[in-house]
């Protein structure tokens, strides 16, 4: 067994005040391979600047400086990310979206699951 010890005690990450996220999911299901570098770099830079329901402001030109794309880069990257079902963009909001199950994935029926997956089911009112 390896042992797992950080490299840089020092530098140990904690969750910051301003928190946000990158569900495992992402990688884990597969949804990363369907994205470009252009589409992978706008989606880390929106999962970074959003609130908690996934909502940023930040302005195609703040995005494109940030980025280094050009108009057509960004539009491209956005496109993707929708036709992924990754984000939602309406002008000017941009909205990470919760992760869909991966294409073949579908819900658990008559299998285990988690208790913390029932009762945050339950807490959030699914009932399937």
């Amino acid at each position: 067994m390896i042992a797992k010890a950080p490299i840089l005690p020092s530098r140990v990450r904690k969750t910051p005040q301003s928190f946000s996220w990158i569900d495992h999911r992402l990688v884990r299901e597969r949804h990363i391979d369907r994205c470009t570098h252009s589409q992978s770099a706008l989606y880390l830079f929106l999962v970074c600047v959003a609130d908690s329901q996934g909502i940023s402001y930040y302005g195609d030109k703040a995005i494109m400086d940030r980025l280094c794309m050009d108009s057509d880069g960004l539009k491209t990257a956005r496109s993707g990310l929708i036709q992924n079902g990754l984000i939602a963009w309406q002008r000017p909001i941009y909205q990470v979206l919760a992760l869909d199950p991966a294409p073949g994935k579908s819900k658990r029926h008559g299998s285990m699951l988690r208790l913390s997956d029932i009762l945050k089911a339950a807490a959030e009112g699914n009932h399937d």
